[in-house]
């Protein structure tokens, strides 16, 4: 018996902040294409079930077309049942009733195939306490638990992974938290998270999945299947000793970026402290190497004091004053960097 856990789709999730408009239509057409891509895998392992821990919808108010293409998707397996636990952000959000859509409440509730049983709940503030001491698995069979939430031991959104040890669990499925992690529960049973299902912006970054049961002689067995590489990449490009904008381009040539991702570029280094705009400057050609950048200028500008200290102009006064301030040097630097730039008529980066 084969048996899929993904969770945090998110379907509808307001992209547009994060991209422009036509980056953010893409990034959400395939989160939808990520969804499919799943169905596909388990149509074609021929699992039984698909587990959704929760958030499959990015608010209790999703877009018509969001809902309409998740529940038409659902209908169109009917030799799969969805297993649909409402996470934080779809609480409150309505339901369909369908045949294979099985869902939960705030009262524990479990579906049973063969020799597993699946429970879940939908924890709230009412029943975030009573929620461990009113599950109670039988010790035979197979136990998979679903719940939407982050471990810990308090808190509004709480798994306390110390109250659920000892209770027959052979699998705990969670749903929360956006990259995928797993652990020992207790000596029987273990948790994880298969982390979201696509990379919707810089803080899911990297491949993304879900993780595929497999019941098999009694005993129950998971793996992580990568369903994509990642769109959304962040790379760090080392400027040091730059002394030029050709020379940043060259550098920026050689990460071996794809026109097909999306990337955060973190410049570091020092450089230069008179080298003009570099973030300015390399988004203006960034669209050359890749789909698209957000790029985040971190170099540290080096100050040539000497050469302004004897000067009789506005700099040379600026490099003496500082120097005979009382400032730490990490407080001169920044001082001199931002002031010697304004004075030579150029931007004032952060």
């Amino acid at each position: 018996m084969k048996i899929i856990h993904t969770a945090d789709l998110h379907l509808g999730s307001k992209i547009s902040s994060r991209f422009p408009g036509e980056i953010s239509e893409l990034l959400k057409s395939e989160l939808r294409a990520a969804f499919m891509s799943l169905i596909e895998y388990a149509k074609s392992t021929r699992a039984s079930v698909i587990i959704l821990s929760g958030d499959v919808f990015d608010s209790d108010r999703p877009f018509k077309k969001d809902t309409d293409f998740f529940y038409k998707a659902v209908e169109s397996c009917p030799e799969i049942d969805f297993l649909y636990l409402r996470g934080n952000h779809d609480t409150d959000g309505e339901r369909r009733e369908l045949p294979n859509l099985k869902t939960f409440d705030t009262g524990w509730r479990s579906y049973r195939y063969g020799d597993v049983t699946i429970w879940g709940i939908e924890a709230d503030g009412r029943n975030r306490e009573s929620l461990y001491s009113t599950l109670a698995p039988e010790a035979d069979g197979i136990n998979i638990v679903m719940l939407h939430g982050q471990i810990s031991s308090s808190g509004e959104d709480s798994v306390d992974l110390i109250r659920l040890a000892d209770k027959n669990i052979d699998y705990l499925a969670l749903g929360h938290i956006h990259s995928h992690s797993a652990g020992r529960l207790d000596r029987r049973g273990v948790y994880a998270y298969p982390g979201c299902l696509f990379g919707r912006g810089f803080d899911e970054c990297g491949a993304h999945g879900f993780i595929e049961l497999t019941v098999e002689g009694g005993r129950l067995s998971s793996q992580f299947v990568t369903l994509s590489g990642g769109r959304i990449e962040e790379r760090v490009l080392e400027l040091s000793g730059v002394t030029d904008l050709y020379e940043v381009y060259e550098r920026a040539k050689a990460l071996g970026l794809s026109r097909e991702k999306i990337y955060r570029i973190i410049l570091t280094g020092e450089v230069d402290g008179e080298l003009g705009s570099i973030a300015g400057d390399l988004g203006a050609r960034i669209s050359d190497f890749c789909l698209y950048a957000e790029i985040k200028d971190r170099t540290e500008r080096k100050i040539d004091c000497e050469k302004y200290e004897n000067e009789l102009s506005l700099a040379g006064e600026l490099v003496r004053l500082v120097k005979a301030a009382d400032y730490t040097e990490e407080e001169k630097r920044r001082i001199l960097a931002y002031g010697l730039r304004a004075l030579s008529g150029k931007e004032i980066e952060e």
